[in-house]
């Protein structure tokens, strides 16, 4: 079908910026304007603004410890009843299907599940495939397992952590890898339970530096376009800005994401020892081309914290509200926390919502910050459209900062920072940016020839009610979304990359799970046909 929008102000900063053209769109295609054709369905969009579907490059949308806190919370699951008022998940206790829902009435068609196991990857990929109208992707986690740590120890190649990146990345159908506490879960074996950039886990003699070090040139040795993923050490604790610090520093001209770096915000001035960091931070990154970085911006209320990171789960347990939380063991990067958590509008809670708000205010690129809340952790997804009003409207900060805890504020810039973005830069973070992070050459932008995922959205003073109820989404040249409600249900890909293995790796890797765990290499392996849907998958390409 040939599909034309008219009279909008279109916002596309890959193909020229922001100007009021006709976007065209034709078998889930976008098109030039084709000559002496009429349009099959015309949309007159005028007072509209248009922009490429949204890309969210960190949200926990799926797999085993998404699902593991959900069972924590039966009371608030059954028959998928409206939970009560102020209650984890209360507000993001959605099921999988919902999520898809919910994110295309945003505008956002393509989402990125950023901690999937390698051991569990099936259950991800099966969750994900339940999730409709948006595309998916994973990264997969490694950097605590026993076969990168050993390969490590015993001072193997660097073209053997090559094929068994690549191998991971293939079979478990990731686009691309992440690192969490790198070296921590293995540490917190051996009862460890503080562990820095410089420390060294147990047996292995490797520091958590040389993990990340070495995990990071592989990732771009093998042409992997997301530079490695990292949740770095520390995670919020005060004086994690130090940590984030030394990371950023580490990167020695090879591109590194440091995730959800709010989290990392935090130094150890003030009476509470407890202060803001993120002027510092934003200088360090705005001064470093190699890094680029997701916000993981707190708001107030009651969620979830959802963490492959263990060691760091372990010791948040006494902050759980309600009291009760999962702690799991399990091999490499295979165990996690579940902790409940609710922000309040004290101290600690007004100024982590400020420091995420200062980084990205300060940060002056908008190619190289991320707009996440790290759902559910800081924030759940739906949380966005108020975000984007945060971020748009220094009179909608002043407003919200008046009801907060004032000596907190004043640890920090926000108040002086009176930068708003514009439409274009929400634009690049959300949309051009994300995808040329995650090597998408196909959406991002409403150039000719990019998959027709478009989002309408109706102009107006409220910002927020702007970014929550789309006027219009197409995914794929269908219309799924009209004034903010889904209106066609359809069912995405999961993109992913596959490189090819190495034989010899695979033979190896049937030896090493015949020797550790007793089983076949297929119990951990899976054909594409164990997702039931028509073709589930989308081949991204590697960079060489």
């Amino acid at each position: 079908m040939l599909t034309r929008l008219v009279g909008g102000e279109v916002v596309d900063p890959v193909n020229g910026g922001t100007r009021q053209r006709d976007v065209w769109m034709r078998d889930g295609v976008l098109i030039d304007a084709p000559e002496g054709e009429a349009a099959e369905q015309t949309h007159d969009v005028s007072g509209c603004i248009v922009m490429a579907g949204a890309i969210d490059i960190h949200s926990h949308i799926g797999g085993g410890n998404v699902n593991t806190a959900r069972l924590l919370l039966p009371e608030h699951h059954a028959a998928h009843q409206p939970r009560p008022a102020n209650t984890p998940l209360s507000n993001a206790g959605w099921s999988t299907f919902q999520t898809g829902t919910l994110y295309a009435q945003m505008g956002f068609t393509t989402v990125v599940e950023p901690a999937m196991a390698p051991y569990t990857a099936l259950h991800t990929h099966l969750e994900l495939a339940d999730i409709p109208i948006i595309d998916k992707a994973t990264l997969a986690i490694l950097g605590n397992d026993d076969f990168t740590l050993s390969l490590l120890r015993n001072g193997k190649s660097s073209a053997m952590l090559d094929d068994y990146i690549a191998w991971v990345v293939g079979s478990t159908r990731a686009l691309g890898v992440k690192v969490i506490n790198a070296g921590a879960a293995a540490a917190f074996k051996e009862n460890v339970r503080s562990f820095s950039l410089d420390d060294v886990v147990p047996e292995y003699g490797v520091s958590s530096r040389k993990i990340v070090k070495s995990l990071q040139a592989s990732v771009s040795r093998l042409g992997i376009p997301h530079p490695l993923h990292v949740h770095a050490n520390n995670l919020g604790i005060a004086g994690s800005a130090d940590t984030a610090a030394d990371t950023i520093a580490a990167t020695e001209g090879v591109p590194l994401h440091l995730a959800h770096l709010q989290f990392y915000g935090y130094g150890t001035e003030g009476k509470r020892k407890f202060s803001s960091e993120a002027a510092r931070l934003a200088e360090l990154v705005n001064a470093n081309p190699d890094v680029t970085i997701d916000i993981g911006q707190v708001m107030f209320g009651q969620t979830v914290t959802i963490s492959s990171d263990v060691l760091r789960q372990f010791t948040a347990i006494g902050n759980a509200n309600p009291k009760k939380t999962v702690i799991m063991d399990g091999d490499g990067n295979g165990g996690g926390g579940i902790v409940p958590y609710r922000y309040k509008q004290d101290y600690y809670g007004s100024l982590q919502w400020a420091v995420g708000l200062e980084l990205f205010l300060l940060i002056t690129d908008p190619w190289r910050v991320f707009f996440t809340t790290d759902h559910p952790n800081g924030a759940p997804f739906t949380s966005y459209p108020e975000l984007f009003e945060l971020l748009m409207s220094s009179s909608a900060r002043d407003a919200k900062s008046a009801e907060l805890n004032a000596t907190a504020l004043e640890l920090t810039t926000l108040a002086s920072v009176r930068r708003e973005y514009n439409f274009e830069e929400i634009a690049i973070m959300t949309r051009a940016a994300p995808a040329k992070l995650l090597g998408l050459k196909d959406r991002g932008h409403l150039g000719a020839g990019a998959i027709a995922d478009v989002a309408v959205y109706r102009k107006g003073k409220d910002i927020a009610k702007m970014f929550r109820e789309a006027a219009l989404v197409f995914k794929n040249g269908d219309l799924v979304v009209k004034n903010g409600k889904v209106t066609h249900y359809r069912w995405g890909k999961t993109l992913r990359l596959n490189p090819p293995p190495d034989k010899a790796m695979v033979k190896r890797m049937k030896d090493y799970h015949e020797e550790r765990y007793g089983l076949s290499l297929d119990w951990f392996t899976f054909p594409d046909s164990a997702i039931q849907r028509d073709a589930p998958f989308a081949e991204v390409s590697c960079n060489n």
